[in-house]
């Protein structure tokens, strides 16, 4: 043993003061050998897992519960068919903790909800799922009548007949399909190699780009759908204005300044004009300062 861990779950550690008359070691601990399973074993239940054998519908809460799933459930026996023997197990859901008790049928060789949920039903269509429907027991019986079968020979020659240009078919497409195996292999392979390149040349590009993630490549759609795209914001029309006054003006830097610091004193002569022409108009004719700098300019100018 590595442990005495180990050797105590295995039941081979045997304490200092037990001795052979005292029987064996579960008898000796006061314990059972299935533990807490047993502890309603006196009542003749025995706690085991339980698997769910279809989908059910719990009757609590009425949410599903699928097939495969397991509960801890206690096992007992509530009666017999023949010699065989009927089991109930009792569960507890996991959804809303109702009570769920299902029953062996020996006689179907199924199981049967008692209470507590109610089984799905499943309904599908042969044809829908490509099945054959197989024979119930009365038809089965029915099968053995040779007079029965001479009446319906002719019924199923035609379903056969019907049904066998569907099944060549299918028979030489699987046959056309596997036919070479190692070409099969060898064009997907290729395949797959030419998708592992394509992907890894559009990472590294959009790691050029200073992307994290991988770009799909463009396409005529997409491409389509972004030029019919037009954005409420001005950022388009400043933009245009600012290149076309940009291409408008010289190249030059000094004489765009000179040019504008003329264009400002000439709207300032302009103002001043403006505002003689008034109080001439007016009367009480008062120069201001503004007209007195405006005739000593033009007298010095003379």
């Amino acid at each position: 043993m590595s442990s005495l861990a180990a050797a105590r779950a295995d039941n081979f550690y045997y304490p200092p003061e037990w001795t052979p008359d005292q029987g064996s070691l579960n008898k000796f601990n006061g314990q059972h050998a299935l533990r807490e399973r047993a502890r309603k074993l006196d009542q003749g239940i025995l706690i085991i897992r339980f698997e769910m054998p279809y989908n059910i519908w719990c009757g609590g809460c009425n949410s599903m519960i699928a097939k495969g799933v397991r509960f801890n459930a206690e096992k007992k026996q509530v009666g017999n068919y023949y010699s065989t023997k009927i089991w109930s197990f009792t569960m507890k859901a996991a959804c809303c903790r109702h009570e769920i008790v299902i029953q062996t049928d020996p006689k179907n060789c199924q199981y049967v909800i008692i209470s507590g949920a109610q089984q799905k039903i499943e309904d599908y269509d042969n044809e829908d799922a490509e099945t054959l429907a197989l024979p119930v027991d009365e038809e089965k019986s029915k099968l053995s009548d040779p007079f029965y079968r001479l009446e319906h020979q002719e019924e199923d020659v035609k379903k056969k007949k019907a049904a066998e240009p569907v099944l060549v078919r299918l028979q030489r497409v699987s046959d056309a399909r596997h036919a070479d195996d190692y070409a099969l292999n060898k064009a997907l392979r290729s395949k797959l190699r030419a998708q592992k390149k394509r992907v890894a040349e559009e990472e590294a590009a959009s790691r050029k780009m200073g992307i994290g993630i991988r770009l799909l490549p463009p396409s005529e759609e997409d491409t389509a759908t972004a030029s019919r795209i037009k954005f409420p914001y001005k950022f388009h029309k400043n933009q245009v204005e600012k290149r076309a006054l940009i291409r408008s003006s010289s190249i030059f830097s000094n004489t765009s300044a000179s040019t504008t610091k003329q264009l400002e004193l000439a709207s300032k002569r302009r103002k001043i004009d403006a505002a003689a022409a008034s109080n001439l108009l007016v009367g009480g004719f008062k120069p201001s300062t503004w007209a007195r700098s405006a005739t000593s300019s033009g007298k010095r100018r003379i």
